[in-house]
């Protein structure tokens, strides 16, 4: 299963987003996010006091209403990015998603850009579901992790995208895995090749290469091509001389008559 972003470290890294408007009092009437006009610092406080209470779709429609009530408030681009934040720590993470999208095609150049990106992945991330499953979402934390380390390598965010990403290619790989491991119960050998191949090409550096190259000479002795199973043979005795997966490809390809090395 893939490891989820730990939520006490998000709150930290937006710790210091978190900024009340100094001596201003709150609504009394803080429940309320029906449209009531309101002054930028009441509402504002309104929403940071119940994102500490842990209110966070409270907060999110507070920090909307900042946004809708004051749009022209320096205000309004802060209450703009805690809005994608409740939401993330609500898990309505398509609003989350939303709300930084808008951050960000508003305000490329600001220098919370890489946070509302990191954002967006990490709403992404989160949604990540078994192999047995699609993996759109999967896909998309992909091309957001990447997205952050292309336009802001030297962000504080950049490294923890990094570690995210090859998480998310071993999720990938996981997957193509399962679907050759199906093919191969239904004896469509040429299907599994696929599968495997796309590990071995594309996600070469996962946990699941090893398998996928026994699977792969399993399946290329079925089809009755062993010199591309002594082929994948020995690329994983090369790289994995000591793996349980050469010594049972080693076994297959004994049992034939052929040489694994």
């Amino acid at each position: 299963m893939l490891r989820k972003v730990s939520r006490p470290i998000a709150l930290m890294i937006a710790a210091a987003t978190l900024v009340p408007l100094a001596g201003c009092a709150t609504s009394k009437n803080k429940g309320d996010t029906k449209y009531v006009a309101r002054d930028v610092d009441t509402l504002y406080n309104a929403a940071k006091e119940r994102l500490d209470r842990h209110q966070y779709k409270l907060a999110a429609a507070l920090f909307d209403e900042v946004e809708r009530q004051h749009p022209y408030s320096v205000w309004a681009r802060r209450a703009q990015l805690m809005s994608a934040f409740s939401y993330y720590l609500a898990r309505q993470y398509t609003e989350s998603i939303a709300s930084a999208q808008r951050f960000i095609s508003i305000h490329p150049g600001n220098r919370d850009a890489p946070y509302a990106l990191y954002l967006i992945a990490i709403d992404y991330y989160e949604q990540i579901q078994d192999v047995t499953r699609d993996q759109k979402l999967t896909q998309n934390a992909l091309d957001a992790l990447n997205e952050l380390i292309r336009r802001y390598p030297e962000s504080r965010y950049a490294a923890d995208a990094r570690v995210k990403v090859d998480l998310v290619n071993d999720h990938l790989a996981g997957k193509e895995m399962e679907i050759g491991r199906f093919y191969q119960r239904r004896g469509d050998w040429l299907a599994s090749v696929i599968r495997f191949r796309t590990v071995i090409d594309k996600y070469d550096t996962t946990s699941h290469t090893p398998e996928a190259l026994m699977r792969l000479t399993e399946s290329y002795l079925e089809l009755g091509v062993p010199k591309e199973a002594e082929r994948a043979a020995a690329v994983l005795g090369a790289n994995y001389p000591g793996s349980k997966w050469y010594q049972h490809s080693y076994e297959l390809l004994r049992k034939k008559g052929i040489s694994a090395s």
